[in-house]
């Protein structure tokens, strides 16, 4: 009986085929292993080590047109609120502090003139509370998210209109000849002194402080956009030193243009934001700070002259603390010290003829101002109301009055306040000029710069084929 014999099965199972590595895509790990052994065994030879540098060298002139783009838009955005929002925001908020003031001024001076308030006197009222409904509207619909300025804008819009119904009852008795306007008048200008007032004072501090905030980031140094600039120019030098020492070759062109492109473009950044920080520098400086010492002193002879003017209307019916001397009158002491005051600060910040010589002009008038209302107050203190009212609101003469002598004073800040502005736009648009340009050349010169490196390399390489 014959025996057979059989083959082993192949080791693959019953169907015979061998077992063989798993198929499939490498799995993360896996790419990245093979990925840095690719590297490193590029590395190993001359020309994958000068791709390597070549890439490595493009990206950080890349990276420096990034970060300088990204850091360059973000100051010029910041130079562009001061210029066309921040800055006038500002201006808008010190215009309804005066507005408020004026039109409190123009109310205790039609007043005294009694059933013959003067028309330009009542127009001048209208106007400034017409303006400053105005300029309310305008701050409420750029506020946006600031709690700060919200609040004092919707506290200003509840009071302006019980303030106006106040004057208008004080106007009613007044032309009746019934004493009760007075008081009238005297609460109204409590309202305006106690809330208006300091409402849109806050108002001003609040969009006076977002714009500093748009001044300092405007000015900010690019530490990055720099740093980055430094670090590509260094990687540069360091790839030719390299290329001079293995070929003997003092240049490559691809990198020296490529040098050349980052070197102009971080010359262009460092003189762009420097012309930027001085002009910048200069328009906050001497033009807002000026603005800031003209509009409070501007305030103060608007409060002076309400104060002078309650002073005939209150008749010492209202004391001060040391319930001896009249509160307006004090009052009145109070703001011409901070007229002088302001006065003073702005003759040192006036930087020229210009805007010295309206400021010169009110100093002049405050000391005719003065001289006017000490002679009206001797006058009222003796009794002689009748011959006191002319000396402060004027007859048909006004020129001697101490009502004239603040139209001067008014109207001489008013023309410091129009140069300084002038001053301010100048230099703000000045500073913001220096960025012209200066996004899309760094971002055009750090794309060339790049693709010279590669073109620079890329000669190299051909060397080896």
């Amino acid at each position: 009986m014959a025996i057979t014999s059989r083959a082993p099965a192949p080791a693959g199972g019953a169907g015979g085929t061998a077992a063989g590595p798993p198929t499939g895509p490498p799995g993360p790990g896996t790419a990245w292993a093979e990925g840095v052994e690719r590297l490193r065994a590029a590395a190993t030879t001359e020309p994958g080590r000068l791709r390597i540098i070549g890439a490595l060298v493009a990206g950080l002139v890349l990276l420096f047109g990034a970060v300088t783009v990204w850091e360059v838009a973000d100051r010029v955005g910041s130079a562009e609120d001061v210029v066309g929002r921040s800055q006038p925001l500002s201006a808008d908020a010190a215009s309804i502090y005066r507005s408020l003031a004026d039109a409190d001024t123009a109310s205790s001076s039609g007043f005294l003139a009694g059933a013959d308030e003067p028309r330009e006197v009542r127009q001048r009222y209208e106007k400034d509370m017409a303006g400053a409904s105005r300029l309310l509207v305008s701050a409420a619909a750029n506020a946006g998210e600031d709690a700060a300025s919200r609040r004092q804008i919707t506290l200003l819009g509840e009071q302006l209109p019980r303030y106006t119904g106040l004057i208008e009852q004080a106007r009613a008795n007044n032309r009746q000849g019934l004493p009760l306007g007075g008081a009238y008048l005297r609460y109204a200008n409590e309202q305006m002194s106690t809330q208006l007032l300091p409402a849109a004072q806050r108002l001003y501090e609040a969009e006076t402080g977002r714009l500093y905030e748009d001044y300092d980031n405007a000015r900010s140094l690019p530490l990055a956009s720099l740093g980055a600039g430094i670090l590509a120019l260094a990687a540069l030098a360091w790839a030719q030193h390299r290329n001079y020492r293995r070929t003997n070759r003092v240049f490559n062109r691809g990198l020296v243009a490529a040098t050349a492109a980052t070197l102009v473009a971080l010359l262009w950044l460092a003189a762009g934001h420097a012309v930027a920080r001085s002009s910048l520098a200069e328009a906050r400086a001497e033009g807002q700070e000026s603005l800031k010492v003209l509009t409070d002193a501007r305030i103060a002879a608007l409060q002076a002259r309400a104060n002078e003017n309650l002073t005939l209307i209150g008749r010492g019916a209202v004391l001060a603390d040391d319930n001896r001397s009249d509160k307006y009158d004090v009052d009145f002491a109070a703001n011409m010290k901070d007229l002088d005051a302001g006065l003073e600060k702005a003759l040192r910040l006036a930087d020229d003829g210009k805007g010295r010589e309206p400021v010169a002009s009110a100093a002049d008038a405050v000391r005719q101002w003065k001289q006017r209302h000490a002679a009206a107050r001797e006058t009222d203190l003796r009794g002689d109301y009748q011959a006191a009212l002319p000396q402060v609101i004027g007859g048909k003469d006004h020129k001697d009055s101490s009502g004239a002598a603040f139209d001067t004073v008014d109207a001489s800040l008013e023309r410091a306040l129009a140069h300084e502005q002038a001053e301010f736009t100048r230099a703000a648009r000045s500073g913001l000029g220096a960025f012209g340009g200066l996004v899309t050349g760094s971002a055009a010169l750090a794309v060339a710069g790049a693709a010279a490196v590669l073109l620079g390399i890329g000669r190299r390489l051909s060397e080896y084929r």
